[in-house]
């Protein structure tokens, strides 16, 4: 198979997507610092480059963010040529691969929420090079953890109160806010 990389940029300016034509996990898994990429050989490839501050894996793509003072500019083509290489010679995003069974639990709000959260905020989310997860619902106030170009992007904050927010007040009432967990 010919792989094609192509890039899109993200609403987070420190950070950019890496699509290829080949499905690379299913699910998602953020590498946020070199430390935690020791279980994924890609990852590890990749925070070898000084440039490299944050990784984060969603279906067919990469996620990366740059060190604060970098220009895309400089090394855009240098990770598309990495990201190409590593797929080509098949580099493990995990060492072992999880089977993502995707189950909801919790009263019938809970899983409501849930069920919104991965049915029609996750796949927007991920379009923009991030990924978000329900931790909890308590007294009205659904906390949620931000991921990948979503973790500290300018926008998020918008994208957390006028979208998801307003989405889950109309389809379920209880809910009062939307907050998300720092990592």
């Amino acid at each position: 198979m010919n792989i094609n990389v192509y890039t899109e940029s993200t609403p987070n300016p420190a950070t950019m997507k890496f699509i290829v034509n080949k499905l690379l996990i299913n699910g998602s898994v953020d590498y946020a610092t070199k430390e935690s990429a020791e279980k994924s050989p890609f990852a590890k490839e990749l925070y070898k480059f000084s440039f490299v501050n944050g990784v984060f894996f969603a279906s067919n793509f990469v996620t990366v963010t740059k060190t604060e003072g970098t220009e895309w500019a400089d090394i855009e083509a240098i990770i598309k040529e990495f990201v190409k290489g590593a797929v080509e010679a098949e580099l493990k995003v995990q060492a072992e691969e999880s089977t993502e069974e995707v189950t909801f639990e919790g009263t019938e709000s809970e899983i409501k929420i849930q069920q919104i959260l991965h049915d029609y905020v996750r796949p927007a989310v991920e379009q923009d090079g991030g990924a978000i997860s329900y931790k909890s619902f308590n007294e009205g106030v659904v906390t949620v953890e931000l991921r990948g170009s979503c973790s500290g992007c300018p926008s998020s904050t918008i994208t957390l109160k006028a979208g998801i927010e307003n989405l889950l007040k109309r389809m379920v009432p209880e809910v009062t806010e939307v907050v998300s967990e720092a990592m």
